[in-house]
């Protein structure tokens, strides 16, 4: 095998490799613009997992085949990252992670919220999602079968977390057919679609969540209720889990592409949590405030000047807010995305479980731009001094700026440059913390509680560290977690309780922000040390985002080569 042979066999295994996932995935195809599986959902059977497992480990002994000497720097780092990934989904498979994967915020009873990411242009289009509604009874029965096998495994959601998923049907299942997410694509059809064709549509539509939709998720919600939730774990943390132990340190490594052991994670927090208090209590004290630490939050918390009085000034005020920060951008980034982004409500369904705000990446083929979705949900609980860094966090120049340039780089390989890159998760969430702090050199900070906000969501990420391995690895109870977080950062008790049980639902992923924004942090410091009057940061930050995600340790690699020039 010759340079341009292994070149053309890699490239064509990350194109195979890539398809295979589309087919598989059809829903995450679906939101990248990829409509060729759109009438169908994933194949949730136990044998569709393990013919998964075994693609992985095919694919894995076919890039191994590879003669990774042969290849180009850049492709060589392809080889390094794509062999990771299969290998840490390998992993995985081994410990029945995938049944983790149902929780309050992923199952069939979110399954609505695709149609905020869907192009609804063509007949086909509507067609291909009538096809899914009709199918959505035999994907719910397959979760259910699934599920059942996640009992007799033992690897499964604590009750806290699935009775959560119970209230939101409940919720759910009282809406009529016709007023159901599911069916608001064909409330405002395109003009091009003829008459005849869109009552047509429109019945069969109807008909689907009336017989399909919604007899499943009653089905689902009495399987929950009567097998599920009383088998489920009383206690909270994976650790309950066959293997926990394990589990919880190989993802506490995954998450944060680095070798913390938990133990060590949960030290840096109380470090991070202590180190961050101080600077809060500076603060307090430039405010002249008459009171302690907690009297402040108690002030934060209950204070009308701190909140909107209603959803529609919420929305204009992020609106006017991301406005703001784009004027601000050229100081500090040479490249930008040509893809822009918009502020949108989070769906009414699934706000009161959903945290504060959220990201959606462009669709692949650029039919649709980023989304920064954001929650409405009584917003006398959505303080104004945190609304800054969220916006930079999720928006600009966080989530939208790192991951619409990552799919912007035409000559990387499909799973570089659309993929929520598992391998490389501290990365992705570290430079959306780290966008936060630049705020603080953009001049958007631009008084005391504003400032104390920024501090507000550095400590909330802090705090995961010590609440995430607490609950997981030392068997913290959720309310020793929640009063924790409460004792140490101003967010509301709503935004507190919604936290911690993503965490629950979630083990470790809460790990990645806090130790990528400080290698992040680190990495530059280092760089203006070594080149004094040569550091230049925009160029730094170009040098941080046009490789596109990669695991701490190289991108440690790919500074030091540039300091030295």
């Amino acid at each position: 095998m010759d340079r341009t042979e292994a070149r053309q066999t890699l490239h064509a295994l990350f194109e195979a490799d890539w398809n295979y996932s589309m087919e598989q995935s059809p829903e995450w195809a679906s939101t990248l613009g990829d409509r060729r599986w759109n009438d169908r959902w994933s194949d949730y059977r136990l044998e569709a997992m393990e013919a998964q497992r075994a693609h992985t480990q095919h694919i894995l002994d076919q890039l191994r085949a590879i003669s990774r000497e042969l290849l180009s720097e850049e492709d060589q780092l392809n080889y390094d990252l794509f062999e990771k990934d299969c290998e840490n989904s390998l992993k995985e498979y081994q410990f029945q992670t995938y049944f983790l994967a149902f929780n309050h915020k992923s199952g069939p009873h979110t399954k609505s919220s695709m149609t905020s990411s869907l192009r609804f242009e063509t007949m086909r289009d509507y067609e291909d999602w009538v096809a899914r509604l009709s199918a959505f009874g035999t994907m719910t029965d397959q979760v259910i079968e699934f599920i059942r096998e996640a009992i007799r495994q033992r690897v499964m959601q604590p009750q806290i977390v699935m009775s959560r998923a119970v209230a939101q049907m409940d919720l759910q299942l009282a809406i009529p057919a016709e007023s159901q997410p599911f069916f608001q694509p064909f409330l405002h059809m395109p003009e091009s679609i003829p008459a005849a064709d869109k009552e047509r549509i429109r019945q069969s539509a109807l008909m689907a969540v009336s017989q399909s939709v919604l007899p499943a998720l009653e089905r689902f919600r009495a399987f929950l209720k009567q097998e599920y939730l009383p088998a489920c774990f009383e206690e909270v943390g994976v650790w309950q889990v066959p293997e926990g132990e394990a589990l919880y340190a190989f993802l506490t490594r995954k998450n944060t592409t680095t070798q913390y052991t938990p133990q060590e994670i949960h030290e840096i927090g109380l470090s991070e949590v202590a180190r961050i208090r101080g600077e809060m209590e500076a603060i307090i004290a430039q405010l002249g405030f008459q009171g302690t630490f907690q009297e402040f939050f108690h002030f934060l918390r209950t204070d009308p000047q701190f909140y909107y009085d209603s959803p529609d000034a919420l929305l204009e005020a992020y609106r006017a807010m991301s406005k703001r920060i784009d004027y601000q951008l050229p100081k500090l980034f040479k490249t930008m995305p040509r893809m822009p982004y918009g502020v949108e409500p989070i769906p009414d369904s699934i706000a009161p479980d959903t945290t504060t705000a959220y990201y959606m990446p462009p669709a692949a083929d650029g039919s649709r731009a980023g989304a920064y979705y954001v929650n409405l949900y009584k917003p006398e609980t959505r303080p104004k001094y945190e609304m800054m860094a969220l916006s930079l966090h999720e928006a600009v120049p966080g989530h939208h700026f790192q991951i619409a340039l990552a799919m912007e780089l035409g000559e990387q390989p499909p799973f570089r440059r659309y993929a929520s890159y598992s391998s490389c998760m501290a990365y992705m969430e570290g430079w959306a913390l780290y966008s936060e702090a630049l705020g603080e050199e953009m001049g958007l900070y631009d008084d005391l509680y504003s400032r104390f906000g920024r501090l507000t969501y550095e400590m909330w990420r802090a705090i995961r560290l010590v609440v995430d391995t607490g609950m997981h690895a030392f068997q913290w109870t959720r309310e020793h977690a929640i009063q924790y977080f409460l004792e140490n950062a101003a967010k509301t008790e709503h935004d507190v309780v919604n936290e911690i049980d993503r965490y629950i639902a979630w083990p470790a992923q809460a790990l990645s922000y806090k130790i990528g924004e400080i290698k992040i942090k680190a990495l530059r410091a280092r760089a203006e040390q070594a080149m004094g009057e040569r550091f230049d940061l925009r160029a730094f930050h170009d040098l941080i985002l046009l490789k596109g995600a990669v695991p701490l340790d190289l991108l440690e690699r790919e500074v030091e080569n540039w300091i030295q020039g």
